[in-house]
């Protein structure tokens, strides 16, 4: 509740007056926090003797208001003195600033080992795509091994049923004997043929056995070189966990030292805030009692004597004012009517500019996008099949690239950025330097961040898992910011824009101004 003293009672006008010129002061109320309810701003003038007598009055409404402040100090400070007081909080100022002297010091240190984190973020960054892409063609080089596998074991299986068919019909004309073929009721021709059948098959049969021999050595090959790369592709998925982890470590460490002291220096800037306004209340308080003192009886009379000539002027000036108000008026009229018919006759002139303008823009802008869509095919159809080659900066993770700008994405909309799909749990990188503007969930989008580049570049990343970084915090090209989801394919879309609108990434930061799909 504001503090409100009364004024002191006197015998004399002049008393109250003088107490309403020291405490009505706009200069000390507001300042201290206390409301004065019997303040006016226009005292009758008074004879020279009562203004005196106010005046005292004036002098102890002053020491009214220091002993009002002292009370709302600290409990340890209501018993000392304005000047103790004064001092007491100016060596506070002293230790506050030697605190913060220290911190800065101290911040120095942690921007240093930031730095360093910062670059060895970025050499982990560098190892873990290229141990990514080293596993990538590891499991390549092993489904293709695993397809050949298959091949030759659906071979050699169908050759085995082949010979194993022959031979039963061998073993079978073997068991027949001599004499047991000429009581057969087949003519002596047929029986004189199978003999001969059978003669002939039996080169070949033997033929056929050796081929299924080497066949199964070189399936046997075939395994053990199945075995050697999935043991390598498990080495390499080791080693990448390993870089995975210690990334997550270094990010780890690097936002605990970047929160280490920012609480304690928001509080002790708060501190020095508060310890500077009281010193500044304290000044300003014993040096304005006096002059608010002296102040309060030239004010009265100069108030007076500024209202009765404030009211002789504003007689003149409305008795002025109506006159030409009717002078205006009529010429308002004349005005209005010319108006009406240069505005009405400017609307018909203005309509049929704005239908040409429009009607050229319209065919100028459909030219322009017949022109942009026949070069981005021609662009996409000289494209290599690998990752764009994007001038001035890498792409936020390794991957095989889906979508190129201007294709057809899944949903059957034109893309304005390029679609990586990606390992799960692949790191995810700055592509070029700059100061993250934005990040977290946007609408359906999931996990996004936006990267501001200069020269009205903008970087637009989305599908992340998880986001390392923070908006205000400026990157390295490299660094890194965030990592893909841990389970199935993941897929990263990645839009560059600039002044607003998306351009081709196989361009780079050097495509033209303006272009691009809005």
């Amino acid at each position: 509740m504001p503090y409100s003293p009364s004024p002191p009672r006197g015998e004399g006008r002049g008393e109250g007056d003088a107490w309403r010129g020291v405490a009505g002061s706009p200069a000390l109320g507001p300042a201290f926090g206390f409301t004065f309810r019997n303040a006016s701003p226009s005292p009758s003038p008074l004879p020279r003797g009562e203004r005196v007598s106010g005046a005292g009055e004036g002098i102890l409404a002053g020491f009214v208001i220091i002993a009002g402040l002292i009370l709302a100090q600290p409990a340890n400070a209501q018993s000392e003195a304005p000047k103790d007081t004064l001092k007491r909080v100016e060596q506070q100022l002293q230790t506050g600033k030697q605190r913060q002297q220290q911190l800065e010091r101290q911040s120095q240190a942690l921007q240093t080992e930031l730095d360093d984190l910062r670059g060895r973020l970025i050499s982990l960054a560098d190892q873990a795509r290229g141990q990514e892409q080293a596993l990538d063609q590891l499991e390549d080089s092993l489904a293709a091994l695993e397809a050949e596998e298959r091949e030759r074991s659906a071979g050699l299986d169908a050759e085995r049923q082949q010979i194993a068919t022959l031979l039963a019909a061998l073993q079978r004309l073997a068991r027949i004997p001599p004499e047991a073929a000429l009581a057969r009721p087949e003519s002596p021709v047929d029986t004189l043929r199978s003999a001969l059948l059978l003669r002939d098959a039996v080169p070949a049969l033997k033929a056929r056995a050796d081929a299924l021999a080497r066949a199964l050595t070189a399936l046997a090959d075939t395994r053990g070189k199945l075995v050697g790369q999935r043991a390598k592709a498990l080495a390499a998925r080791v080693a990448l966990s390993e870089k995975q982890d210690e990334m997550n470590r270094l990010i780890a460490r690097r936002e605990e030292l970047s929160r280490q002291t920012e609480e304690e220096r928001v509080q002790v800037g708060q501190r020095m805030a508060d310890l500077s306004g009281q010193a500044t209340d304290l000044r300003q308080l014993m040096e304005r009692v006096e002059a608010e003192r002296r102040a309060a009886i030239e004010a009265a009379a100069r108030r007076e004597a500024e209202r009765r000539e404030a009211e002789r002027k504003e007689a003149a000036r409305r008795e002025a004012e109506k006159r030409e108000a009717e002078r205006r008026l009529a010429a308002q009229k004349e005005a209005e009517r010319k108006a009406a018919e240069r505005k009405l006759a400017e609307l018909r002139a203005a309509e049929q500019k704005v239908a040409e303008e429009k009607a050229a823009e319209e065919k100028r802008a459909k030219n322009a996008a017949a022109r942009e869509a026949a070069r981005e095919r021609e662009l996409a159809a000289r494209a290599p099949d690998g990752p764009p080659a994007v001038a001035g900066m890498v792409l936020p993770a390794a991957g095989k690239l889906t979508t190129r700008f201007g294709e057809a994405d899944r949903f059957g909309a034109t893309s304005r950025g390029v679609t990586v799909q990606t390992r799960p749990g692949a790191a995810v990188v700055a592509p070029r330097g700059g100061t993250i503007v934005f990040a977290g969930p946007f609408k359906g989008y999931g996990l996004i961040l936006i990267v501001e580049h200069g020269n009205g570049y903008h970087s637009l990343i989305a599908g992340l898992g998880r986001i390392d970084t923070a908006v205000g915090r400026k990157v390295a090209s490299g660094e890194p910011l965030a990592v893909m989801p841990s389970d199935g394919n993941p897929d990263l879309y990645f839009e560059l824009r600039r002044n607003g609108q998306p351009i081709n990434p196989q361009r780079g930061f050097g495509a033209p101004e303006g272009k691009g799909q809005g």
